[in-house]
């Protein structure tokens, strides 16, 4: 069984798309009509940008959903048995996967990036990575900080987990992470907590949105973050897609799943190699790829 992954925000890179532009008549139909739903020039910011532009959750957020999804509808060939993205990412690959139409996916993916930005600015907040401590134990410690928020993130590959919280909690969880046997505590360079509680004011505004979309059965399973579990049920799939916001992304209980299902191969859509690497850690025994190669 064919699965087809989609990467988040973090993945950007500046020049992102532009051979595909310049390659695909399709593709550039695509972009272009990207830049007109939006009503400016992301693609002007995707080729050209600076990088601290591309680095802003506004941008970053819609851009990174249109590669992924313009390159899974320009690929010959594509048709998933299964389907799954981390975090910004179970958008483009509900549009992949004919759930939402290109236009409404976009919008959403611009509604959820400008929610989250605001919900940011509201108080200061981060995230870290936690390398080399098992899932258990960096449940505990987070647990274990009661007058602070801090709680798991991303779930990315064994020995890598995300946590996000308010800057003294994941400065207090650093230290004791450390001193529980962590590798390694390194700092994010995001603008907020995503998927924590700080994360509420965002989850309120993206569900008025979601809520006025059309969304459609989906040419095949679509396993979702916030509870690693195949669905085709659109009424789910819009549940979990909005509870993500201020729940943890489960990628490597999805990806573990996707293999119990029978998934013998994976294939990511969208700029870089991040899913590929977390892929390989979680299950090194099936093919991985991206789909530019």
């Amino acid at each position: 069984m064919k699965a087809y992954v989609f990467p988040g925000q973090g993945s950007q890179f500046r020049g992102m798309g532009h051979d595909l532009y310049q390659q695909s008549e399709s593709a550039r139909q695509l972009f272009d009509q990207a830049n007109e739903v939006l009503g400016y020039d992301l693609t002007k910011i995707m080729f050209e940008g600076a990088d601290d532009d591309l680095k802003q959750t506004i941008y970053t957020q819609p851009a990174v959903f249109l590669h992924g999804v313009v390159v899974a509808m320009t690929l010959n060939g594509f048709a998933p048995d299964m389907v799954a993205g981390h975090s910004l990412g179970e958008l483009s690959a509900l549009t992949a996967a004919g759930v939402l139409s290109f236009a409404d996916g976009l919008r959403l993916a611009s509604i959820r990036a400008t929610a989250m930005q605001r919900a940011c600015n509201l108080a200061p907040s981060t995230m870290a990575a936690v390398l080399g401590l098992s899932d258990a134990i960096i449940e505990q410690v987070c647990e274990g900080i009661t007058d602070e928020i801090v709680v798991p993130a991303n779930y990315n590959c064994p020995g890598q987990v995300v946590i996000s919280g308010s800057v003294a909690g994941i400065q207090m969880a650093e230290e004791r992470l450390k001193a529980a046997g962590a590798k390694r505590v390194v700092q994010l360079a995001v603008s907020g907590a995503f998927h924590s509680p700080f994360m509420e004011p965002a989850r309120t505004e993206f569900a008025e949105a979601v809520a006025q979309m059309p969304f459609s059965e989906p040419r095949c399973l679509v396993y979702q973050n916030v509870d690693a579990r195949p669905t085709t049920d659109p009424t789910r799939l819009k549940a979990n897609l909005i509870a993500q916001l201020t729940s943890p992304v489960r990628w490597t209980q999805s990806v573990e799943r996707m293999v119990a299902d029978g998934a013998t191969s994976f294939t990511e859509c969208g700029p870089g190699k991040v899913l590929q690497g977390l892929i390989k850690k979680i299950s090194p025994a099936i093919p991985v790829s991206n789909a530019l190669d």
